[in-house]
């Protein structure tokens, strides 16, 4: 009988709930205006922090009667007002809420809303406008549909520090590609928004510099004005150097040292400028420390990889700031003493998110080992990130492998023989050959890199193909077997050549009949891509100079090469032809 009393009860509750939601619309109706303004009064009261009331009042058909009262001009400011503050709290709920809200069209409601000149109902439809936004559902471009929207906010920025609070903030979240950069460039946002900074108001000056970073990201035109910018008397670009004092809150600190990175990366401000050196990159090293916020330290170690990546001498002085390799290991072993965390809630955020930090630290370790052999020697070999790093590669999720596999691959990029042997050794030859036929392409081809990247030089080449040499041509054989992509088998046919230009290694390639017909065929592919790999693999194989290069020139024209190189040299790609003729003039010489 339980069980049967059970469907009722919920119904009843249900038609309750609903009754009650229905009870606010069907006010919203009345032809007393005093008591439309009074049904809009309780119901904002009602949805404060329930969502299922806002589900219920959307679903019943709230919203347009809302934005109906909100545009018409005999409704009073104080009702439109308030029908702006309820909509924005419907705003406030579930994702599904916003997408509710922008089909009911209250976006140019909103907007429409603005060229009223009372500033409570101009602040009101602002704050509406920036919750709905902000959220990722929103179509940004419906900011820029209109183009006399930007200017008109860029005129409202002046009013109060509500409207710039919220007008900033708007910009920074809908300011995603170089065009709308150009917009809001083009409108003043710079000369704009620059004074803001020095606001009274911490949320003002915090969403101003949000705004500065979204615009500068990337964008030479922007970071070239931005330099010469004053504000009240000081560049710009020291009132950046001021936000990053430890004093001020973490999120301005980062925001400023990502302002100044874009600034310098975009051409504006010289890498061995003193507010880069020893204040941006600092800062940033500082954020990737444990006692940070899981948030903080990736956004800290993204930006200070995006800052380094070009430059060796940052790189460098990086490597040596604050125990920074240490710290990055640390990324990997996160959370490394739970008993350390008092902060439950904390614990459990960061551990779903633990991969984010994996993710930073990739960037990271990639950015500070790309350009500098000692560098490289110092985040690998001491502290011991590649066993961390191999032991990635063996995860259950391709997104792990593809990033353990790349910053593998980046640090083998000309490093030293004992980088490389201890890469081969913590990763081991079964390890490296499953990932040579991993389902995921991009695993695969982060896979032939880092082969690709071993075996470099001749030595490291020779020695590799001594302990290794059986297994890697049975997993080139497979390869170019396989139905693979072009881009798969020319960094196939390009590991080839690196072996072709062994000492004692191309003899595995000599003695291997299958493969030099694999070889022949690739140079006769119809793409010109695949045809110059295998070609520049016979030309390492038949170069004079080298020791027994007579006798495999020999061989090569009894298999028909020579002939098959001479109708390249009439190839209409001139580097294809070129490469043929490089490789004839060895039969010549």
């Amino acid at each position: 009988m339980a069980c049967l009393l059970e469907a009722p009860l919920r119904i009843s509750v249900l038609s309750e709930v609903t009754a009650t939601s229905r009870h606010y619309v069907d006010r919203l109706f009345d032809p007393d205006p005093q008591k439309v303004l009074q049904g809009v009064i309780d119901m904002k009261n009602a949805v404060i922090g329930n969502n299922k009331q806002k589900a219920n009042l959307i679903v019943l058909g709230a919203v347009p009667r809302l934005l109906y009262l909100l545009q018409q001009s005999s409704s009073s400011l104080e009702l439109r007002t308030e029908c702006a503050v309820v909509l924005g709290s419907l705003a406030m709920g579930t994702e599904n809420n916003i997408k509710s809200l922008v089909d009911c069209h209250i976006i140019p409601a909103l907007l429409q809303g603005l060229l009223c000149p009372d500033l409570i109902f101009i602040e009101a439809c602002l704050r509406c406008l920036r919750t709905v936004f902000i959220s990722p559902v929103t179509p940004v471009q419906l900011l820029y549909t209109d183009p006399t929207v930007i200017p008109h906010l860029m005129s409202l920025l002046s009013n109060s520090q509500k409207t710039q609070e919220y007008i900033t903030q708007i910009f920074s979240h809908c300011c995603k590609t170089p065009e709308h950069q150009t917009v809001l460039f083009n409108h003043g946002a710079i000369q704009n928004i620059a004074p803001l900074l020095i606001s009274p108001s911490y949320k003002v000056r915090m969403q101003a510099l949000k705004c500065f970073s979204v615009l500068a990201y990337e964008n030479t035109q922007v970071s070239m004005t931005l330099v010469n910018v004053l504000v009240d008397g000081e560049l710009l670009s020291q009132v950046f150097v001021k936000m990053m004092q430890r004093d001020q809150p973490i999120e301005m600190q980062l925001t400023a040292a990502k302002c100044l990175t874009y600034m310098c990366r975009a051409g504006a401000i010289r890498t061995d400028d003193s507010c880069i050196v020893l204040k941006t990159l600092p800062c940033l090293v500082r954020m990737c420390s444990k006692e940070h916020l899981l948030e903080e330290r990736v956004e800290g170690a993204e930006t200070l990889a995006y800052l380094m990546e070009p430059d060796v001498e940052l790189q460098r002085i990086a490597s040596t700031t604050d125990h920074l390799v240490a710290m990055l290991a640390d990324y990997f072993k996160y959370p490394s003493s739970v008993s350390a965390i008092t902060d439950i809630k904390r614990l459990d955020h960061d551990l779903k998110h633990a991969h984010e930090l994996r993710q930073a630290a990739f960037k990271l370790y990639a950015s500070l080992g790309s350009n500098d052999e000692d560098i490289r020697k110092k985040p690998i070999l001491e502290s011991g990130v590649i066993e961390l790093l191999c032991s990635l590669t063996q995860s259950d999720s391709s997104a792990l492998r593809v990033n353990g596999i790349w910053a593998l691959m980046n640090m083998a990029f000309q490093a030293d023989q004992k980088v490389k042997v201890e890469i081969v050794r913590c990763l081991g030859t079964e390890q490296l050959f499953r990932l040579l036929s991993d389902p995921d392409t991009n695993v695969l081809m982060k896979t032939l890199g880092l082969l690709r990247n071993l075996l470099s030089t001749r030595p490291h080449i020779d020695q590799i193909m001594s302990s290794h040499g059986k297994q890697i041509m049975q997993a080139v054989t497979l390869i170019l077997e396989a139905e693979h992509s072009i881009e798969v088998k020319e960094q196939t046919l390009c590991i080839l050549a690196n072996i072709a230009d062994g000492n004692t290694a191309k003899e595995l390639i000599m003695t291997n009949d299958d493969m030099l017909q694999k070889i022949k065929y690739y140079m006769g592919h119809s793409n010109v891509k695949l045809q110059l790999a295998a070609t520049f693999c016979i030309s390492n194989l038949i170069w004079n100079e080298e020791d027994g290069s007579q006798e495999r020139q020999d061989k090569l024209r009894e298999m028909g090469f020579v002939d098959v190189l001479h109708k390249l040299t009439q190839a209409s790609d001139p580097n294809l032809s070129d490469r043929a003729k490089t490789a004839m003039q060895q039969y010549l010489a």
